[in-house]
């Protein structure tokens, strides 16, 4: 496995549907893949996809569309080549990346809040320069 820095943990109980999420959405990579758990990859980032046990997973349900978990207190960030692309990845995956209207730039990266399939929050940048030659 790579050499990551950095990391986090996100529980589920759709394990590949998520891992394929943030495989696709964000371009990670998968390195390492096991019953109860799947590890990506992005630079220095590692994110651990963790099934929830059996015995607390029954009590969850996931309704579609999720039910998005706008009052947790933490939210994944990543850096992606084009917002536009991932939106369009989400999309098709059961997530969503909000509209170019609730982007926001600042400090030399453009910005985007969406959403997976279990409802987590999360954000996506990408530096301005590449999001000005888009348009």
């Amino acid at each position: 496995m790579g050499s990551h820095q950095a990391g986090a943990v996100l529980f589920t109980v759709n394990l590949q549907m998520l891992a394929h999420f943030y495989e696709q959405v964000v371009g990670m990579r998968v390195v390492k893949t096991a019953p109860d758990h799947v590890v990506l990859e992005k630079g220095a980032f590692r994110l651990t996809v963790h099934q929830i046990p059996e015995q607390y997973a029954k009590s969850i349900v996931i309704a579609s569309p999720p039910v998005v978990r706008e009052s947790t207190a933490i939210k994944l960030s990543f850096r992606v080549d084009d917002i536009s692309h991932s939106r369009q990845s989400a999309a098709s995956l059961g997530g969503i990346v909000y509209g170019t209207e609730r982007e926001w730039s600042n400090e030399g990266t453009t910005t985007c809040d969406g959403f997976d399939p279990d409802g987590n929050v999360f954000q996506l940048f990408q530096s301005t320069e590449r999001a000005s030659n888009a348009h």
